[in-house]
């Protein structure tokens, strides 16, 4: 059976670095009170030229030219984004454009930080029937253009940046092995972000103060570490493999209290999972693929690894995957 492999990674950030102590001239906050809170130090944030799109655009070019893959041989391109520079077309859109992939369709997935894993279990199911198929995954944000920067509880969270993979089928051990993706719609309210307001007055609703993320904090802690241990059994009990078996965990990089707590939960060396929140922040979907291309470059990952994805987000929305390198 063909499974989705692998072959190329990608990643791009702003070239601007927003540190805690250019953030204590900005609101009540500290480097103190936010690396002890969240365990991130800084965070890239766009400017001029540097929309979601430009920066997915260029972190697919990284994941085709390490794959060896033209544009033209792609055949698909999926984006996970919340923070799109358009609401129409589509970020994938917009990269199709930039990229010249003129023999690809193209579409979003709004999953807020699970973008990248809802978009990597539908591109393993692309790939399942047609094998040849050549697919680009991508996570996308820019979500200072969504970060209210008067509530030093939320801004000091978020950055922007891209991460992307391109995959392709596989007849051998390699690829994806199981995914599993869930949803709770009932929670939507501890994490959430307004829509711009409607020019349709019958269905203004609700007065909103900003088209802005929205996070009831401590509840959204409790959900997430649980959420996604319960998520990583799951795909290890289908797979009959045991957390020891796992070569590297590549979680959502929200703050370093969920990682720290995902690691006692799953009774797993903190060494054992990819950090890297305190250089880029909580960049939503972008926090995996990013990520898993860091690890990637660094020789993190070899071939016949066994990699384990999980993320977290608004929705709620969660998964975990088990990827053979």
């Amino acid at each position: 059976m063909s499974r989705a492999m692998i072959i190329g990674t990608g990643s791009c950030l702003p070239e601007r670095i927003l540190t805690n102590e250019d953030l204590e001239k900005m609101v009540d906050t500290s480097d103190e009170w936010i690396t002890t809170r969240t365990g991130i130090k800084t965070r890239h944030i766009a400017g001029a030229g540097e929309e979601t799109s430009k920066l997915a655009s260029v972190a697919a070019r990284r994941a085709l030219d390490m794959a060896g893959v033209t544009p033209a041989e792609v055949d698909m391109i999926v984006v996970g984004t919340i923070s799109c520079e358009k609401a129409m077309p589509s970020c994938a859109c917009l990269v199709q454009k930039e990229l010249e992939a003129v023999n690809a369709f193209a579409f979003d997935i709004n999953a807020a930080c699970s973008g990248f894993l809802y978009g990597l279990d539908l591109a393993d199911k692309y790939i399942r029937a047609t094998p040849d198929m050549k697919i680009l995954v991508i996570g996308a944000e820019n979500l200072s253009s969504r970060t209210n920067w008067q509530d030093r509880n939320t801004c000091v969270l978020f950055g922007d940046g891209a991460g992307a993979c391109l995959v392709t089928g596989s007849d051998q051990e390699r690829g994806i092995l199981a995914s599993k993706l869930y949803a709770d719609g009932r929670l939507w309210e501890l994490l959430h972000m307004d829509s711009a307001p409607s020019l349709n007055p019958d269905l203004c609703g609700q007065p909103s103060d900003g088209p802005f993320i929205k996070m009831v904090g401590k509840d959204v802690f409790r959900y997430a570490v649980r959420a996604m241990a319960d998520a990583i059994t799951a795909v290890l009990e289908k797979e009959d493999l045991a957390i020891e078996d796992i070569s590297l965990v590549v979680p959502h990089q929200a703050n370093i209290r969920i990682l720290k707590s995902l690691a006692d939960h799953l009774r797993v060396p903190l060494e054992k999972i990819y950090i890297n929140v305190h250089k880029y922040g909580n960049t939503s979907a972008a926090t995996v693929p990013i990520a898993m291309d860091e690890a990637n470059r660094e020789g993190r990952l070899q071939q016949g690894d066994l990699l384990l994805i999980c993320t977290f987000g608004g929705g709620f929305t969660w998964g975990a995957a088990l990827v053979r390198w």
